[in-house]
């Protein structure tokens, strides 16, 4: 995305923010429906498996609970995937609270299942997802929002709460990590 996409995307934002503050309702359906779906992927991204649209609504309302207090010293987008990651954190804290407490049989078997890998049926595909999972969890979540979302290193810097330059750092040492499985065939 370039620096004038980035420009009219933050006005665009800005002038929605201004009208739901000012009561326009609809305003407000209109935010959800202009970054719902990067949320849901970054979400995906960050290993979320069930109840990808309940974290997608809690983070909405968070948003618009706090909206007021939105300074825009970043995009919408990014305030929006830091309040995301916050709740994935505490879904995951509070999950493992609850493994601690719940005991399983020795028969009961854990399995983890991808709905992407019944819908990628190409083995480039695969190969790639394969790549990127072998990344440290500060690498995926770097290249994810590098790749996939697009934002630019200071955004990303903000949501994973480092520096540009360290996110510059990881995003290469990804890239080359990714490169190197794919040509070890």
């Amino acid at each position: 995305m370039s620096e004038t996409d980035r420009d009219a995307d933050a006005q665009a934002d800005e002038a929605l923010i201004s009208r739901w503050l000012g009561g326009d309702q609809r305003a407000a359906t209109q935010i959800v429906e202009r970054h719902a779906q990067a949320l849901a992927r970054y979400a995906a991204s960050q290993g979320v498996r069930d109840g990808i649209e309940e974290l997608v609504q809690d983070t909405f309302v968070r948003a618009f609970h706090a909206m007021e207090s939105f300074r825009a010293e970043s995009s919408l987008r990014t305030w929006l995937f830091t309040i995301l990651k916050r709740l994935v954190l505490d879904r995951q804290r509070a999950e493992r609270r609850q493994r601690n407490q719940v005991e399983l049989d020795e028969g009961h078997a854990v399995q983890e299942f991808d709905a992407l890998d019944g819908m990628v049926a190409d083995e480039a595909m695969l190969r790639v997802r394969q790549a990127v999972a072998r990344l440290s969890p500060l690498q995926r979540e770097v290249f994810t929002l590098r790749v996939t979302e697009g934002l630019p290193y200071t955004e990303i810097a903000k949501v994973v709460g480092s520096t540009e330059g360290a996110c510059r750092v990881h995003y290469h040492s990804a890239m080359r990590a990714v490169k190197e499985f794919l040509s070890d065939d």
